[in-house]
């Protein structure tokens, strides 16, 4: 029984070791956060939010959210470890001259699931 509980607790933390060593996907940005500054209403701006996996697996992203008057998409979906991608965003102004913030979030097989980056600025006429 004490030779049973051995190997089972050699098993258990060679294991921990193991996946201990392995770094899970993760995003590193170039920046989180864009300040589109004075926009016209009625005129599109577009932003490059710039990033690189700099885990050991492939970064999968599933799918991004945004909030009213955004629009994400990215490059491709499996980003290689090392491998870099793309999220784009268009904010389309619309309705009164005001400040604006909005959020884009990322959903993804990385060490922080749910990546969340913002735009903001000030529509003008």
């Amino acid at each position: 029984m004490k030779k049973i509980l051995l190997i089972c607790f050699c098993l258990i933390g060679l294991t921990t070791v193991t996946m201990a060593q392995t770094k899970p996907a993760e995003f590193k940005f170039e920046k989180e956060t864009h300040d589109y500054g004075k926009i016209t209403i009625g005129t599109p701006a577009t932003f490059e939010f710039k990033f690189t996996n700099i885990g050991d697996e492939d970064l999968l992203i599933t799918k991004t959210e945004t909030t009213s008057g955004t629009v994400a998409s990215f490059t491709q979906s499996s980003i290689p470890k090392g491998g870099s991608g793309i999220i784009k965003v268009t904010f389309s102004p619309t309705g009164e001259p005001m400040p604006f913030s909005k959020t884009i979030k990322i959903i993804s097989n990385s060490k922080t699931p749910t990546k969340v980056l913002y735009i903001k600025g000030e529509t003008v006429k």
